[in-house]
């Protein structure tokens, strides 16, 4: 059996987070999970998940959470950075707030997550650090120009880190989900949702589950000799890119 871990999942009350944070309570984890809005699941909180308030775009709430964590459960040994948000419109419509807004929730917020948590890591001569991105990353996508950015600066990001802390034990992935069955697809609307999924190879969308097994296995023991790897869980979706 794998050891037990401290684990934080960022954005934990609903769709993928909730699944990472179930997945590693059945393997026995310490797990500490953020949400900004929802409450999270009562199923997750009777199972002695840890449950606190954040707004990932705020650095001092990151910081609180921090302290929070390695007080009841010691220091973060997995960290999963999977707060996100939209605001969708074309670029000659965008505003500078709905560009500042998305980078800082998506993509410096995992600076942030990321510097409070690999010191400890760096000591400890172990961790795993998961990014959850998006196909659109790569693929690019009409009205998602600032979604698009920040998910692909997590690659960025992951792929130097991952070279700078690979010799402690450290590692440092992405995985990159298509259309996923949680309210972020649904809010699309059932036109716009049939017509993705007639695209993707697999003819579904996946569940958050699905998502959660990556990150899952990225973050395990067995996992410890791949870095700098982003991982598609998208069925056939971005075949190529």
């Amino acid at each position: 059996m794998n050891q037990a871990r401290t684990v934080l999942v960022t954005g934990g009350a609903k769709g993928i987070g909730t699944a990472c944070a179930k997945l590693f309570v059945e393997a026995g984890h310490r797990v500490a999970v953020t949400y900004r809005n929802n409450e999270v699941p009562s199923e997750l909180t009777s199972r002695g998940v840890m449950t606190i308030k954040c707004d990932v775009a705020h650095p001092e709430q990151i910081a609180n959470t921090f302290t929070q964590v390695e007080e009841a459960f010691g220091p973060v040994e997995i960290l999963v950075a999977n707060a996100g948000m939209t605001k969708d419109t074309l670029m000659l419509r965008m505003g500078e707030n709905a560009w500042e807004e998305v980078l800082r929730t998506n993509l410096t917020s995992a600076y942030h997550l990321t510097k409070l948590a690999l010191g400890r890591m760096v000591k400890g001569h172990w961790g795993r650090i998961v990014y959850i991105s998006s196909v659109v990353a790569q693929m690019g996508m009409p009205g998602q120009a600032n979604y698009a950015a920040s998910k692909a600066g997590l690659i960025g990001l992951a792929r130097s880190l991952a070279k700078e802390v690979a010799s402690r034990s450290i590692t440092v992935n992405v995985v990159a989900p298509g259309a996923v069955d949680t309210d972020m697809l649904n809010i699309l609307g059932e036109d716009k949702v049939r017509l993705m999924i007639e695209q993707i190879p697999m003819r579904r969308a996946a569940t958050p589950e699905d998502v959660a097994h990556a990150v899952g296995f990225l973050a395990s023991e067995n996992a410890g000799y791949i870095t700098g790897v982003v991982l598609p869980v998208d069925g056939g979706l971005a075949m190529g890119f």
